[in-house]
């Protein structure tokens, strides 16, 4: 019997972080928009609170690929809150009273709203039928999540925005007005944002490439892909491996094998630690040893070691990627529905291929450890960069019909600017829960942490420079209109 590969350690540290995170995403929602962003500190709060009670209840195995799925969730449960404030000051601006600006605001920022979250819905239950093993609990923390995002932005903020109303803050100054908005050309700029990430997708390939000629791969696929070797080492001593000791000796034995990826398990009710490893020669092997000989006093003799397997087979690999295909399809199927032009799909499967590859580049280049949890990074960022996606799409189709005399040109740089503010601060919160559980977080923690924080960054560049320039292109090769 093994104990925890996390610990208690990973698992205390990682509420911490959710409970920072959470504390300044809050702040900052109340800085930028005063009033509703009370409301959606408190609607905040009571949607972590159902959250871990359907998680109790439900007796969902929390796993890192389900963390994940959490901070998905807050994410574009934020994302909801900013898209109807946003609204808000827009009516403000035009002249509407307070109360009518309210009303008025959540209404229009429904289906936005309501298409994001049942994009990303439709990819949590495809993950679900198709996935297996922790992809499985990735979908399922996600789709609660989406579900309570989208009953708390739409009822409860409305709901405490509405109390808050009545109990006398009427003053447009609690809400914020709408400043006129500065348009930027993002079209006729277009180029210089798809060579940008043009080079940063060709680097991952080119890193790959340098990699695997050197006989590193050019991955840097972990035990769990790979498989590897498993030691028993008994020590005189016990060494929990999820506290300092554990942390000094993962050290030890990175530096005199030189690989970062080592795991280590106590196996329960003894001294003995299981240490497993990629494949080792005999000289490797023989080094180690003698490492924990000296370092340890451990007895090389009867150290028993054997061969494991990857825990991710090659009918997992491709179950995930299966998944993630019949996902794209259905999300570029339901956008087409939904918006009545296939261009929108297209464009915003593009954009989230560019996200894939631009992650991709973070892992080739780092040499991030390829493994379980690079499955769930990859969904996370193409539930996350989706929904961003789709508001900006909600906002052309809006003002294709208000803006009669304007080019198309002129909508879709208009639509990206009128949306910009909403763009960069759901990524900047959600960047800061992240970052800050990769400062808190333990070692596999931030393994996992990283390109997730790449994700968002290229997920954000996606949806405000290419998905709504790469749409417009695709018009101008069909028809005008």
């Amino acid at each position: 019997v093994v104990g925890a590969k996390l610990g208690e350690t990973a698992l205390v540290t990682s509420l911490k972080a959710g409970a920072v995170g959470l504390a300044i995403i809050i702040v900052f929602m109340i800085i930028m928009y005063l009033v509703p962003g009370i409301a959606a500190g408190l609607a905040l709060l009571l949607y972590v609170a159902a959250m871990l009670c359907l998680l109790n209840g439900l007796d969902v195995t929390l796993t890192l690929p389900g963390i994940a799925g959490i901070i998905l969730s807050i994410g574009m449960a934020v994302d909801a809150n900013v898209i109807v404030f946003a609204r808000i000051r827009e009516e403000i601006a035009e002249g509407q009273s307070v109360r009518n600006a309210i009303r008025i605001g959540f209404k229009k920022a429904r289906s936005a709203i309501l298409d994001g979250n049942i994009t990303t819905l439709i990819a949590a239950a495809v993950l679900y039928i198709k996935g297996s093993g922790t992809i499985k609990g990735f979908s399922v923390t996600l789709a609660l999540g989406i579900v309570l995002s989208m009953f708390t932005a739409l009822v409860i903020t409305h709901f405490i925005v509405n109390i808050l109303y009545g109990l006398g803050l009427t003053s447009e100054k609690y809400y914020g007005k709408q400043k006129e908005r500065k348009v930027f050309p993002f079209v006729q700029k277009a180029k210089l944002f798809y060579i940008v990430s043009a080079v940063v997708i060709i680097a991952g390939f080119v890193g790959m490439g340098l990699n695997h000629s050197k006989g590193q791969g050019a991955m840097n696929y972990s035990l769990d892909f790979t498989g590897g070797t498993s030691m028993t080492v008994p020590f005189n001593e016990n060494i929990d491996v999820t506290g300092d000791e554990g942390a000094k000796l993962l050290n030890t034995i990175t530096d005199t094998i030189g690989t970062g990826d080592v795991q280590l398990q106590n196996v329960q009710g003894s001294n003995d630690i299981v240490v497993k490893t990629q494949v080792l020669d005999n000289e490797t092997r023989g080094k180690l040893k003698d490492t924990l000989a000296e370092k340890y006093g451990v007895n090389e003799a009867i150290i028993e070691e054997q061969s494991i397997s990857g825990v991710v087979s090659d009918e997992m690999q491709k179950d995930a990627v299966l998944a993630v295909v019949i996902a794209g399809i259905c999300m570029l199927i339901y956008i087409w529905f939904r918006f009545k032009d296939i261009k929108f799909g297209a464009s915003a499967v593009l954009a989230l291929l560019h996200d894939v590859l631009c992650v991709l580049t973070v892992y080739a280049l780092v040499r991030i450890p390829v493994g379980n949890t690079f499955i769930a990074c990859m969904l996370t960022i193409v539930g996350y960069s989706i929904n961003a996606t789709i508001v900006i799409f909600d906002r052309i189709r809006e003002n294709r019909q208000t803006m009669y005399k304007a080019s198309l040109d002129e909508i879709v740089n208009a639509s990206i600017s009128q949306t910009l503010s909403r763009s960069i601060n759901t990524s900047l919160t959600t960047f800061i829960s992240v970052f800050v559980l990769y400062i808190m977080g333990v070692a596999s923690i931030r393994e996992f942490a990283l390109p997730l924080m790449a994700g968002i960054i290229a997920g954000a560049w996606s949806s405000i420079f290419i998905a709504g320039t790469l749409w417009y292109q695709m018009k101008k090769i069909g028809n005008k209109n």
